[in-house]
């Protein structure tokens, strides 16, 4: 897989899996700019990487802020003359059940989840199109496909961006931009860790592999997925759980 050089946006790359997806990309000595949401993560982030070698930029945007996202793309190509790959990872988790979750706790969710992922996309399409080539990546989850028992904000988002990328799929193909989406299960993450111990162990029994997923899983499937290894491959939802069921 050959990134070198390569310009790879990120967002949601403080932490977790986000972190973890923008250091695959810098092992391969591409140009790396990660997004977060506050001024302070992405400067944590920024150390962390640069301990182990690592130099990129960082952007705190308002991702649902059209204008401000807009600005900072338009701030990345003028540096790099291009956007090569676009990683959506930006997103929050819910497990509120429907009578306690308000109309402002939907919205949020939404806003983060899909809004964000669509000003991103919007901004960054006529770069790539100009360019004649480009790779949008966007996070799912398994509960994209299952659903789940509570936070039905979440897997609601999620639907979403399953139908954002398999539709964005077809409208770009002729522009040689693929869409594609990858599903992460149960992964070792901080989100992961501040669900209910209770909601928790019965998703693990579904699990045939055994175990749950480590963040460089799930950075393998971006890094597949973004290189010239999966040059025929759009529309997909690439399910990485494996194989559970809920």
């Amino acid at each position: 897989m050959d990134f070198e050089d390569k310009v790879v946006v990120i967002t949601g790359a403080t932490r977790g899996i986000g972190l973890e997806i923008a250091r695959s990309f810098l092992e391969k000595k591409a140009n790396v700019i990660i997004f977060g949401s506050k001024e302070e993560t992405v400067d944590n982030a920024k150390e962390i990487l640069k301990k182990e070698g690592f130099d990129c930029l960082g952007y705190y945007p308002n991702l649902s802020n059209y204008e401000e996202v807009e600005s900072v793309v338009k701030e990345i190509t003028e540096k790099f003359g291009r956007i090569d790959i676009l990683i959506n990872n930006a997103g929050v988790s819910a497990n509120k059940k429907i009578e306690d979750t308000t109309s402002l706790d939907f919205e949020q969710i939404m806003d983060i989840n899909v809004l964000a992922m669509f000003n991103m996309i919007k901004a960054v399409v006529p770069y790539m199109k100009e360019k004649g080539q480009g790779v949008i990546l966007n996070t799912s989850s398994m509960v994209s496909i299952y659903g789940q028992k509570s936070g039905v904000g979440y897997p609601a988002s999620k639907f979403a961006v399953n139908g954002l990328t398999k539709s964005l799929a077809l409208e770009l193909a002729p522009f040689n931009i693929r869409v594609n989406a990858v599903a992460p299960g149960i992964i070792n993450t901080d989100m992961v860790a501040k669900l209910p111990k209770e909601m928790i162990e019965p998703l693990i029994k579904t699990i045939p592999l055994g175990r749950i997923g480590e963040p460089r899983d799930i950075a393998n499937a971006f890094l597949f997925l973004a290189s010239n290894m999966a040059s025929y491959i759009t529309g997909v939802v690439l399910q990485v759980d494996g194989a559970a069921k809920n």
